[in-house]
Order: structure tokens, then C-alpha cells, then sequence
């Protein structure tokens, strides 16, 4: 029996680019908590991006933010934090800027960009945030409290490039994913959805085997892969779908919401 239901937003709960959840999958999340299902939200995103998604369910939900490193209830109470070592963020910002490659952060939830271009109006639009600009020293200048940064490339060697280069450089001191074709996101070591959703099984008493994780991308295996039930939507990228037994459909085919009727209630 099913008593947490995790699930990533975009690409999952909602179709990328979109920003209003389909009346089935709210529905199917209504149902889940009137069942007595625990519902929680984990995504990349910022926390003030999930949160007017998470406000469309209807019933409150803890949310796992900047992939695990932050865990917030959507009533504001914070639940757990785990930032990136000042010293690796400044290192990291060093290595974009040195290369002229993009790369973003945030800290205290506020985005902050080293210079406006294409990347970050595209982010913008997708998450409906504002960041602000301040250069690559004002990078440095808010290099506290970060939860993680990320950088946007539509060049896939180069993004590749720097994921790999950084996983060499920095080995364990620095957690990297991909949560889009074009992001590239690095965390503290060891910070992950899954790692979120141990605290919360503690924090609600609920055992691995109870748990079921939902999601498509990169960022996600790890959860659906440590989950007691794993789910792959059906426009999931390949390593996911290869890694879940249980595979719905795709979001445009209400896939969230089969799968909560399927392997919930």
C-alpha cells in the first residue's frame, strides 16, 4: 500500500512549458489525499516556481526543491536545508566565467544571472521568475546559502563538456544532473530527490516500501530507482524508462493520473 506519493512537475505533472496542471491529475492528487496518501512535490526548481503549481492541487504539500536541497511546506514552514560549500560556488562560477559559458544561481531564492541573454529569458518565461542581473563579481558576492547553481547551453557537447570536466575537477565536493536537454545543475555532494524523500518517510513514519516516485528526466532516476515503486512517465528520456518496470503514459495522455489510479488506488 501506497502511503507517500512523490512526483516531479515538469514533464510529470504538468507538460513542460505549461504552467497549469491538467483537472485530471489535480483530481487524481485530491483523491490520493482523501484517501490518507501523503503527497509531496519534488522538483529542480526554485521553491517560489513550485510553489503557485503546488498552490493549483488544492491541498497542501511538502515541497522538495533545487533537487533536495531544500524541503518547504507550501504553508512556508522549512523542513530542511543543505547549501553548497561557499568556497565550491565560487570555484564553480570561476569555471563558467573563464570558459564563457552561462551559468546561474540562486541564494535566499532570488535567481541571480551574471549578464541578461537568451538563456535567461527562456528561463524566465518557463519558470515565471525575475532574475536579477549582476555580473560575475556580484555572482561571487552572493555565493552564501546557495542551494545549487545551473547552467543552460542548447550546444550538447558543451553542456556535456562541462558536466563531465566538473565531475572530474571536483569529484565528490559536487553533485551533478541534468534536468532538462539543456540544463545542467550542480548541487552539494550527496543532495538529491531521493535523499529528500528519506527525510520525509522519517518525518512521516513511512516505510521505502510505501513510497512510489514519479518522473521523467535525468534528475529524477535516482529517486524512481530508490523508491519502493518507481514510475517512468512515458515521454521519459530513455535511462529513466530503462531503469522503471512501471512505465504510464505520456503527459499529454494524462500519465500522472493513470498511474495514481493504476498503482495508488
Amino acid at each position: 500500500m501506497i502511503k507517500l506519493f512523490v512526483t516531479d512537475i515538469d514533464g510529470t505533472l504538468l507538460s513542460a512549458g505549461t504552467g497549469t496542471i491538467p483537472a485530471k491529475n489535480i483530481e487524481a492528487v485530491q483523491a490520493m489525499t482523501a484517501a490518507g496518501v501523503k503527497v509531496a512535490i519534488a522538483t529542480g526548481r526554485m521553491y517560489c516556481a513550485a510553489l503557485p503549481i503546488a498552490a493549483q492541487l488544492g491541498v497542501p504539500v511538502p515541497i522538495i526543491a533545487y533537487n533536495g536541497a531544500l524541503i518547504k511546506s507550501s504553508s512556508g514552514e522549512v523542513l530542511y536545508t543543505h547549501f553548497m560549500d561557499e568556497a565550491s560556488v565560487i570555484d564553480l562560477i570561476k569555471f563558467f566565467e573563464e570558459r564563457g559559458r552561462y551559468v546561474q544561481s540562486y541564494s535566499g531564492d532570488v535567481l541571480y544571472v551574471p549578464e541578461r541573454n537568451r538563456y535567461v529569458d527562456y528561463y524566465e518565461k518557463s519558470q515565471k521568475v525575475t532574475a536579477v542581473e549582476v555580473g560575475w563579481n556580484g555572482l561571487r558576492e552572493h555565493a552564501k546559502e546557495v542551494p545549487k547553481l545551473l547552467s543552460i547551453s542548447d550546444d550538447a557537447e558543451e553542456l556535456a563538456d562541462s558536466m563531465s570536466t566538473i565531475k572530474k575537477f571536483f569529484g565528490a565536493k559536487v553533485e551533478v544532473t541534468r534536468s532538462h536537454p539543456m540544463f545542467a545543475e550542480f548541487m552539494a555532494s550527496g543532495i538529491s530527490k531521493a535523499g529528500a524523500i528519506k527525510i520525509l518517510a522519517e518525518k512521516f513514519k513511512v516505510d521505502n516500501a510505501e513510497i512510489l516516485a514519479i518522473g521523467d528526466s535525468e534528475n529524477d532516476l535516482q529517486m524512481l530507482t530508490s523508491a519502493g515503486v518507481g514510475v517512468a512517465m512515458g515521454n521519459a528520456v530513455p535511462a529513466v524508462k530503462a531503469a522503471c518496470s512501471r512505465i504510464t503514459d505520456i503527459c499529454e495522455n494524462d500519465g500522472f493520473a493513470k498511474a495514481v489510479y493504476d498503482y495508488v488506488l
